[in-house]
This record gives structure tokens, C-alpha cells and sequence, in this order.
């Protein structure tokens, strides 16, 4: 695993940690005015439509073909958050927020702070978060055995946020709590998995003789 990131973080780090936190958390998603640039989703925008409603995708498609036409709807997506995670990092804002997540990852799921910004995305964007799971493993920010936790958090009730709100709809006939305390619920059982993925790690790394 890399040596621990430099303890100096420019105020710069802050600032854009900050802002990228706001982006990926949606809060801004329904806003008015310049504040709706504070949003990624906002920023990605859509597909202009074809027909009735249809974008380039179409509407009906099957199989390998439509599987690849959806592949390519996610390229803006990817291309928009490795730029700005980039930009962030050159601000030092990987940095801050290894020092500003540490305290709460390392209890919570056993990963390092670094992954902070992708467990703010993963609340929103499942292919955002596996995106910057990838690269905090392949740059050695984290180890085989954090990315297995962290991957078990996010694949359980992926973008809780946004596929619970998408979803309310056909729930709210057979679900008697509000949007508010099923997220919660879920956010709590995909911890809870996660553990149980990391005891079992543990447990094994500890029959192996493998140190934690």
C-alpha cells in the first residue's frame, strides 16, 4: 500500500473538497438559478430527444446491442467525474479527504479516508463510486481486501438515494414508512453487510496467518 499521503494540505484542498461533496451529494440537483451547476447530474444534462420522447438509444432494444448503446450513455458520466476528481486531487483535495473520512471509515467499513468522496458518490451514482473504487485500488490507496468491504457497501442497495426516490412509486402502495426512514433502513443494512463481509476477511486472514 502507498506511504501515508503528505499531513500538508493547501487551503485549496478544502475549498474543492468541499464543492465536489456538494456535487456528488445531490443537493443541489432540484435547485434554480447558477446553483444548479452545483450538481453533477445537472452538469452531465441529457440526451436531446428522437420521435416520441426517444433518445439515440431508442426505445424496445434487446441484447448485446442495446446493452452497448446503454455502455455509451454512461461515457459523459465517467468522462465528467475523472475530471473533476483530477482536478480535485491537483488541488490536494484527496488529500483533505483522507484527513476529513479517516475517523469516520476506518470504524465504520475499515477503509481508508481516501475513499471518502467516492462513499458521498456512491449515495447517488453506482458507476461514479465503482470508477473511483478502481482507482484508489489500482494507485494502492487501498488494499484487495478494503476494495472486497467497500464493494460489498456499495453493491447492496447501489445509489441508495437516487434509486429509492426513483422507485417510491410503485413502493408507496405496499410500503407504509416515508422515502426519508427507507433510506436510512437501507443505508444501515448496507453497513451491516459490509461488516459481516469484513469479519469474515478477518476471520479468514487470521486462519491464514496473514496479518489484518
Amino acid at each position: 500500500m502507498k506511504a501515508e499521503l503528505d499531513n500538508k494540505v493547501r487551503w485549496t484542498g478544502w475549498l474543492f473538497l468541499a464543492i465536489l461533496i456538494i456535487m456528488f451529494s445531490g443537493i443541489f440537483q432540484h435547485a434554480q438559478g447558477p446553483l444548479r451547476a452545483l450538481d453533477l447530474s445537472n452538469l452531465i444534462g441529457k440526451f436531446g430527444t428522437i420521435g416520441e420522447g426517444g433518445n439515440f438509444t431508442g426505445k424496445g432494444g434487446t441484447g448485446a446491442r442495446d446493452g452497448f448503446l446503454f455502455t455509451l450513455s454512461l461515457i459523459p458520466t465517467v468522462c465528467l467525474a475523472v475530471g473533476l476528481i483530477d482536478l480535485v486531487e491537483y488541488m490536494d483535495g484527496m488529500k483533505a479527504a483522507a484527513k476529513l473520512f479517516n475517523p469516520i471509515l476506518r470504524p465504520l467499513l475499515g477503509i481508508p479516508g481516501i475513499a471518502g468522496l467516492a462513499f458521498v458518490s456512491s449515495f447517488t451514482s453506482s458507476d461514479i463510486a465503482a470508477f473511483m473504487t478502481k482507482e484508489l485500488v489500482d494507485n494502492k490507496y487501498m488494499t484487495d481486501d478494503e476494495r472486497t468491504v467497500f464493494v460489498a457497501y456499495q453493491y447492496a442497495g447501489s445509489a441508495v438515494i437516487i434509486n429509492t426516490i426513483g422507485t417510491q412509486a410503485p413502493l408507496l402502495p405496499i410500503v407504509l414508512m416515508a422515502v426519508g426512514p427507507i433510506i436510512v433502513l437501507l443505508w444501515i443494512c448496507k453497513v451491516f453487510g459490509a461488516n459481516l463481509v469484513r469479519l469474515i476477511i478477518k476471520s479468514k486472514n487470521k486462519k491464514a496467518g496473514v496479518a489484518a
